[in-house]
């Protein structure tokens, strides 16, 4: 690819505004500038993507597995980037590969996975998001009761020696099992600690954002309710300000209602930002999978384990645009900004989620249906529905 070229068309959302009948301008895999389509300097190569949209790439922090790959079932590089491949076929041009709790040894394996891939800079990986173990059974969800367990000082030793070896570090932890001084240590070596799968209470949450917790994890779903009485871990993220919350918008795990109260609620400057919580079933027409030895089913959209306990989400995340747009009745710009500003804000990734002057250079185009044309990571196309791309300058 050349170092700088410059793509036009109809519109393009830089992740604050529209502008109209503009070009984006690319140099050394960053964003040079916006401009209008009349100002795009003479000879300077360039594609006119007609009457699409330009937005910034899809950021997702939760994603379990794509394209038939499951990462507890693969914790591999080449798991790594079939995953990261698959989801850029949706637009997302940066993820956190999931780990759901499982049996140390396989941490330790997904942890050395992770850190190859991101010492081979692998386009879209971000890093990984550490799902467990140190949850709450009474808020497991899906995760193996088995498997669940207290933080020790030899796990959080371990989960230190790792910063910052493979990427971006997310944890999610439960209070009933890790503590504040816990959670205090591993935001000081650099993890982004999010709560989730717990039974905590409201009251106790403040502790554990005094800490440095500043996410929350899938809201809703394996997490205290909002009560009359007791605002539960719900509560408490819609009215902490700082407290960044993923949503899986897919009308399975959370009721539309529900939504449409959650984002009039939620109070800023942390906001709340699209997820997939994919797994292995995106891409692919497979029925099923295994895992931590039990089948989960693939039905209707919904994939559950056998006692109906939903197991993930078969979604992608423009397929999440398109629901928070058409269902929930969201502005675009807004929707948008779920899947790509916000999420960037939460992981703490400044070089992401905008087409600003020298951001990196992740942009989906789409076409007026919010129909896949193209997705380019660092300024390179890694996906593209148009099998003799005209763009194509190298």
């Amino acid at each position: 690819m050349t170092s700088a070229f410059a793509i036009t068309a109809r519109r393009i959302f830089d992740g604050h505004m529209f502008h109209e009948d503009a070009a984006l301008l690319v140099e050394n895999s960053r964003v040079k500038a916006v401009l209008a389509r009349a100002d795009l300097p003479g000879g300077m190569m360039h594609h006119d993507a007609g009457d699409a949209l330009i937005t910034p790439g899809f950021i997702d922090l939760q994603v379990n597995g794509g394209g038939g790959v499951l990462f507890n079932n693969d914790p591999t590089v080449p798991g790594i980037r079939t995953i990261c491949e698959t989801h850029a076929r949706y637009g997302t041009t940066a993820l956190m590969v999931t780990l759901i709790t499982d049996a140390p040894e396989l941490k330790r394996e997904a942890i050395a996975a992770g850190a190859a891939a991101a010492a081979a800079g692998e386009p879209g990986y971000l890093g990984l998001h550490l799902e467990g173990p140190h949850l709450s059974i009474a808020r497991k969800g899906t995760h193996d009761p088995a498997l669940i367990r207290p933080m020790t000082e030899a796990d959080l030793a371990y989960l230190l020696e790792q910063v910052p070896r493979f990427g971006i570090p997310m944890i999610t932890i439960a209070p009933e099992s890790v503590t504040p001084d816990q959670v205090r240590r591993l935001v000081q070596a650099g993890y982004r600690v999010s709560l989730g799968h717990t039974d905590t209470s409201c009251s106790d949450v403040a502790a554990y954002i005094k800490a440095g917790a500043t996410l929350v994890t899938h809201l809703f779903n394996a997490m205290s309710q909002l009560g009359n009485r007791e605002p539960g871990l719900v509560g408490a993220a819609l009215a902490s300000p700082s407290l960044h919350c993923g949503l899986i918008a897919d009308g399975f795990h959370v009721d539309p209602v529900t939504m449409k109260i959650a984002l009039a609620a939620k109070t800023g400057p942390a906001h709340i930002f699209l997820v997939t919580d994919a797994m292995s079933t995106i891409g692919t027409g497979e029925n099923g999978f295994d895992l931590n030895g039990r089948t989960v089913y693939r039905r209707d959209g919904r994939l559950t384990l056998a006692d109906g306990t939903l197991a993930g989400a078969d979604i992608d995340m423009l397929s999440c645009v398109r629901y928070v747009r058409e269902q929930l009745g969201q502005p675009l710009e807004e929707a948008l900004r779920m899947a790509s500003l916000y999420p960037a804000e939460a992981i703490g990734a400044p070089s992401k989620g905008s087409l600003t002057a020298g951001k990196d250079a992740d942009f989906v185009v789409l076409g007026a249906d919010l129909d896949i044309r193209s997705t380019w990571i660092a300024g390179t196309c890694v996906h593209t529905a148009d099998t003799k791309p005209s763009w194509a300058f190298a």
